[in-house]
């Protein structure tokens, strides 16, 4: 039998119910205005790990003498988180100022740009491989005069001008572009499938025809 519990002379309830009255009375926020916050709480981790990792390596309280090794790994860990958050910055930085050209002022054809990109993926560079094959795609529309030649193109300005030219590809067009930019502008990490689904993207344009002015057949 469940044991009944008493509260200021009420009537008993059982245990498990008083339990889960009690646990939700001290989730009321009234009872965590002074909690850290979860930034606080973050830090006080990180602030206890660095301490247990300092005392581990200097043998402080142990009666080690490695004193200067510890030093030595701490400085090499302030090195790399310094040099991780330039890093990341730098990314922000370099693109925070939008979309650029999407081709160069150079003479490179599609094939070069395919060759390009086949080494990157091959690398496993998979943001440089995706930004060298729709860079193959551009420049073999400009080749085959279904968009004009145009220095200073973006990638959205490709898709909306080729889409035009060829409205059966345009929603394919403008998702291939948007892979680009989530990828090259938006931080976010290229990988395999992506890259293949610009290669079937640039295969499939390369054999499509332009609609004629006026959409006359």
């Amino acid at each position: 039998m469940t044991p009944l519990l008493s509260y200021g002379g009420g009537p008993p309830i059982a245990r498990d119910p008083a339990r889960e009255l009690a646990r939700r009375e001290l989730q009321k926020p009234v009872y965590h205005q002074d909690d850290p916050s979860f930034v606080e709480r973050i830090f006080n981790k990180i602030s206890d790990w660095l301490n247990q990792l300092y005392h581990s390596l200097t043998g402080v309280g142990g009666g080690g003498g490695g004193g200067w090794l510890g030093f030595v790994v701490l400085f090499i860990l302030l090195v790399v988180v310094v040099a991780a958050v330039w890093w990341r910055i730098g990314s922000v930085r370099r693109n925070a100022a939008g979309p650029k050209p999407l081709l160069g002022p150079g003479t490179a054809t599609a094939e070069d740009h395919r060759a390009a990109a086949e080494r990157h993926a091959a690398a496993g560079e998979w943001p440089e491989a995706i930004r060298e094959r729709l860079r193959a795609i551009a420049r073999d529309l400009e080749e085959r005069a279904i968009v004009p030649p145009r220095p200073g193109r973006t990638a959205d300005e490709l898709a909306a001008e080729a889409g035009e030219a060829l409205p059966d590809h345009a929603d394919a067009l403008a998702a291939g572009v948007r892979l680009f930019d989530d990828v090259w502008y938006g931080g976010r990490q290229g990988d395999a499938d992506g890259y293949g689904r610009l290669v079937e993207l640039d295969t499939r344009l390369h054999d499509a025809r332009p609609v004629p002015l006026g959409g006359v057949s």
